[in-house]
C-alpha cells in the first residue's frame, strides 16, 4: 500500500505556497528556464467561478514514463510507491516526457530529466512531502491510496444521492 498526495479543490485558494515550497525543496531555479514540478492552475466552472488545481506528477501505478525510458532512469520506489528517478544515465532523449500524458517530466539545465519524486526522502523519514506540509488551507493531504479510494467512493455516492 502506497501513499498519495490528494487535492481537495474546494479548499485550494491558488496561493501557490505548494509550488514555491516545491521549488525551494528541490532547488529549482525557474529563472534559468527550469520548469517547476508543481503548478497551480485554475479552471472556470459552469457558474462562472473558478476551481483551483495544484498539479504535479501523479506517480501512476502503471507509469508510462518508466516503460518509455530506454536507460532505466525511472522506477517505482518499493517503500512509498512514488515514481522516482536517477538521472545518472539519462541521455536527454525526452522519451519519458513524450510518454507521460500529464507532462510531468521536465529537464534541468544539464539537459537531463527531472521530475517530482514525492519528496521520497522526506517521506521515508516520516515527514510529509514539502507541498503538503506547507499548504495553508489543507487542500493537499498525504493519505494511503486505500483511504483515497474509499474517499472517492463516498464522494461519488454523495453526488449520486444528491441527484436523486
Amino acid at each position: 500500500m502506497g501513499k498519495v498526495i490528494d487535492l481537495d479543490i474546494q479548499k485550494c485558494s491558488a496561493c501557490g505556497a505548494c509550488a514555491v515550497t516545491c521549488m525551494d525543496q528541490n532547488d529549482l531555479n525557474v529563472s534559468e528556464g527550469v520548469s517547476p514540478f508543481r503548478l497551480v492552475c485554475d479552471l472556470e466552472d459552469e457558474d462562472g467561478g473558478y476551481e483551483y488545481y495544484s498539479v504535479a506528477c501523479f506517480h501512476c501505478d502503471d507509469a508510462p514514463c518508466i516503460k518509455a525510458c530506454p536507460c532505466s532512469c525511472l522506477s517505482k520506489d518499493k517503500e512509498t510507491g512514488f515514481t522516482v528517478y536517477d538521472s545518472t544515465n539519462c541521455i536527454g532523449c525526452h522519451s519519458c516526457a513524450m510518454a507521460c500524458p500529464f507532462g510531468a517530466p521536465s529537464y534541468g539545465t544539464d539537459g537531463k530529466m527531472i521530475k517530482c519524486d514525492g519528496c521520497v526522502e522526506r517521506v521515508k523519514q516520516g515527514m510529509e512531502p514539502a507541498c503538503v506540509r506547507n499548504c495553508p488551507t489543507g487542500a493537499l493531504t498525504f493519505i494511503d491510496d486505500q483511504e483515497l479510494k474509499e474517499k472517492k467512493i463516498k464522494n461519488s455516492l454523495k453526488k449520486m444521492m444528491g441527484n436523486i
